[in-house]
């Protein structure tokens, strides 16, 4: 315990350094004394607003895989499990074609959220058996919705212009430069508030681990608390798509890392998911911006090469010592 204590303080602290030195990652000034100079003002202001955004982007999509892992009982469950990353590219693949209203900042990410909100209705209804859900069923369903997602988005990049197919390919690989900062305001607000509300369910999560009988005979109503799960785990996960894109891996392998040095107890499991999903985001993008300068990878790839091997290192050694 104290050791998984010594952990979390050392996360707690270590994490926002490595936020911070992503400013100085990439092209524009590698040196603190950059800072002061009055011509490098307007890099510095683009490159804070961008870490911001990794940040939270990191978090969110990190949280929303361990809260995920805990309601389904699944270690291979991450944010986008369920459909709502394809509902959300879905939503903003269809605004781009039908250009129904006219374009503006706020229309395309708010298409794509209230795609990701309709396919987590759509994916829950599915799975409803009576008034009951399990997690086969529900992760069967998202796998179902988003292949059928998937199909249509295909489709749709087919009958795309250039300029549709350039607006759907910054979905599709995850980019965290920002066009308006009240756009970051707001999804940081949502990811705020949810991320406070998971913090005082952190006790419901650990009954949840334990199966949804004992949770029941423990006093715990399971349905209603895996909706409420699903439904903040959903909110955070449409904010972020909505203001980056798709990211992959960063929900399936950060919580698993967190996992591994802090325990299971979400108490512990929550904050150490958020710092670390924030650095290893900012991290990949400041790498983006760096290997190939001045060429830039999009953050989605550069999570993609490091989340895969490690997920793999992490089945590979550590799957039995983390779960049971």
């Amino acid at each position: 315990m104290k050791r998984r204590n010594r952990w979390l303080v050392l996360i707690l602290a270590i994490c926002p350094l490595v936020v911070a030195a992503g400013v100085f990652m990439g092209r524009g000034f590698a040196h603190p004394s950059g800072l002061f100079e009055p011509a490098q003002r307007g890099i510095l202001q683009i490159r804070l607003w961008r870490v911001a955004l990794g940040a939270i982007v990191g978090a969110s999509l990190s949280v929303a895989g361990a809260v995920l892992q805990a309601v389904l009982r699944n270690p291979l469950a991450e944010p986008y499990l369920l459909g709502i990353s394809s509902g959300a590219g879905l939503g903003a693949a269809v605004f781009i074609i039908a250009a129904v209203v006219p374009f503006s900042t706020f229309a395309l990410p708010a298409s794509g959220f209230v795609g990701a909100v309709l396919s987590l209705i759509i994916v829950y209804r599915l799975a409803l058996v009576g008034r009951r859900t399990s997690s086969h069923t529900l992760i069967l369903a998202g796998v179902v919705w988003s292949s059928l997602c998937g199909s249509l988005l295909m489709f749709l990049v087919s009958q795309s212009s250039a300029e549709g197919l350039h607006a759907l390919l910054w979905w599709f690989l995850g980019d965290l430069q920002v066009f308006d900062a009240h756009l970051v305001l707001a999804a940081a607000l949502v990811i705020g508030l949810a991320l406070l509300a998971l913090s005082f369910l952190a006790r419901e999560m650990n009954v949840l681990m334990l199966g949804e009988e004992m949770a029941g005979h423990i006093g715990l109503n399971p349905e209603r608390v895996k909706m409420l799960l699903l439904a903040l785990a959903s909110a955070i996960t449409a904010s972020a798509v909505c203001v980056s894109g798709l990211i992959g891996f960063v929900g399936l392998t950060v919580p698993h890392a967190a996992r591994a040095l802090v325990g299971p107890d979400h108490r512990r499991l929550l904050p150490a998911a958020a710092f670390l999903g924030a650095a290893f985001l900012v991290l990949a993008d400041g790498i983006g911006r760096t290997v190939l300068a001045p060429v830039e990878i999009p953050v989605g790839v550069v999570t993609a090469f490091l989340g895969g091997p490690f997920f793999l290192v992490l089945l590979r050694r550590r799957q039995r010592e983390i779960w049971l």
